[in-house]
């Protein structure tokens, strides 16, 4: 996951783009469809590319 191994919290990362803290626990279970602009402002706070952030086809 991402999200750890840029050793951020979820209350950080939250904090970060601006979004509560349980909802980004619910995007990394796969709980809710995000729109694109919170994957591109989660994927600036990760410093990484938004398409590493998506499910391969095969998980879908």
């Amino acid at each position: 996951m991402q999200r750890k191994a840029c050793r951020i919290s979820q209350d950080a990362l939250a904090l970060a783009c601006s979004l509560d803290r349980s909802y980004v626990g619910r995007i990394e279970r796969g709980e809710v469809n995000i729109t694109v602009e919170k994957l591109y402002r989660i994927a600036g706070e990760l410093a990484c590319d938004p398409s590493s952030l998506l499910p391969q086809p095969s998980e879908v």
